[in-house]
């Protein structure tokens, strides 16, 4: 009788195993594959009408017009995609995809870590590859994602990856790429249960709390000089900052929060850092225009953050900035961030409805996203010599009416489209169907 239950655990174990399984991912490209007739997006600004585009040991080898171009498409496997439209994979940023999968449970959820300095954390070794909700990011192109630890001063340190493979090892793209810190709010709410008035109130522990960053920061070089002869794993790690190995992802949405940790990040040498929220960040455009500073815009689809603000605020940022020279691309933090990320190209769109072009609207979640990751040398646009990272659509992919796959690729691997969700919506609509 007991190993007749052991069978039936065993039993029980597996199938429930399968049914969470995660698609398999797709076999490396076998085969030169050539799409065409499709119009091109390529992320730059540029369209092409009527393309040709060449996917050869999962690298783009050739991005042209078709009518400029004569070439034998024999040997090769041919898309016709007239009609449709082509797009470099979107890119999601300051994520947590992978790091949670069901909020309330808390053994599936591995987003935060204690303690308040923690550069040294790594959120790569805690991604899952296997996640249902990163699966469900293909269908809507967003194919590349920067995954981020969340709570502390210094949250950790983050990784991209891509959403097709069988483990972190496989996904990675780039390692350890920066640092997340959570600037000090200038202004607080106040404590309602310690009978303080609700409304925001200056944050008297800002000057100390910034000072404590300083402190850090110069513990961190005091540790690097010095003879090492016990390994701190937090000051080795926070030293990227420093060599320029690693951006400091720094998470402020004020104005004097975005001016105090420009100047800080100046007098400290930081080589590289990037505004992250930046809600009130059209306020100093000029100074992140001259200091060389991105912002990754927190999600479109919020509303203000201030009674006297306008009430399309979220909606009209991108512009804003992107009109002063800055650098901008759009994340998607928040209220159930994850489930959220899919919805990038939509937050885009509603940025072209707010002033932007469409081609305007589509760099900030392809090669905007890509030169503020460092990762813009392989992908976020369709040009040669790049990462055969891509998709297909029956129409406008910023248009969730028209945002309809047929086709995508991560480093020319042709990946699948299924998800549960996917699943789901088949097995009831034919449910639905022969009731009727």
């Amino acid at each position: 009788m007991k190993n007749i239950h052991i069978k039936f655990m065993v039993l029980a174990l597996l199938n429930f195993s399968l049914a969470f399984a995660q698609q398999t991912p797709a076999p490396k490209q076998s085969k030169t594959i050539a799409i065409t007739g499709a119009t091109a997006h390529i992320g730059n600004g540029n369209v092409i009408e009527k393309s040709l585009i060449v996917i050869e040991d999962g690298k783009l080898t050739n991005v042209a017009d078709m009518s400029m171009v004569k070439m034998d498409l024999g040997n090769m496997e041919v898309i016709d995609a007239t009609g449709k439209h082509v797009y470099p994979g979107f890119i999601v940023p300051n994520s947590t995809l992978g790091l949670v999968e069901i909020g309330a449970v808390r053994a599936s959820d591995d987003e935060s870590e204690l303690g308040t300095w923690n550069p040294h954390i790594r959120s790569l070794i805690a991604y899952n590859a296997e996640s249902k909700i990163v699966e469900s990011m293909r269908p809507n192109g967003v194919l590349i994602g920067q995954i981020a630890p969340r709570g502390g001063r210094i949250s950790g340190t983050s990784s991209i990856v891509q959403f097709d493979a069988w483990n972190w090892e496989d996904a990675v793209i780039k390692a350890d790429d920066g640092i997340h810190m959570n600037w000090p709010n200038s202004f607080r709410r106040g404590r309602w249960w310690l009978g303080e008035d609700r409304g925001l109130t200056p944050n008297k522990d800002y000057d100390s709390q910034v000072t404590e960053i300083i402190d850090y920061f110069n513990a961190t070089k005091a540790y690097m000089r010095g003879s090492k002869s016990i390994k701190n794993l937090p000051y080795e790690a926070a030293n990227g900052m420093f060599d320029g190995s690693k951006t400091l992802y720094i998470h402020v949405d004020d104005e004097k929060g975005i001016i105090d940790a420009i100047n800080l990040c100046k007098g400290q040498n930081v080589k590289s850092m990037v505004i992250v929220g930046g809600y009130e960040a059209h306020k100093v455009a000029d100074m992140l225009r001259k200091n060389n500073v991105p912002v990754l815009l927190k999600r479109v689809h919020s509303r203000p953050g201030q009674t006297d603000d306008d009430y399309d605020m979220p909606f009209k940022l991108a512009k804003l900035l992107t009109d002063r020279g800055v650098t901008v691309a759009l994340e998607s933090s928040g209220q159930m961030e994850r489930m959220n990320s899919r919805n990038l190209p939509f937050y885009a769109g509603t940025t072209v409805a707010h002033g932007l072009t469409k081609e305007q609207a589509l760099q900030l979640i392809t090669l905007n996203t890509a030169k503020i990751l460092g990762i813009d040398d392989a992908y976020g646009s369709l040009e040669n010599g790049k990462s055969a990272t891509l998709f297909i659509s029956e129409g406008d992919a910023l248009d969730m009416r028209t945002n309809i796959l047929t086709h995508a690729f991560i480093d020319g691997r042709l990946i699948s489209l299924n998800t549960h969700q996917t699943e789901l919506w088949q097995r009831y609509s034919k449910k639905y169907k022969n009731q009727k």
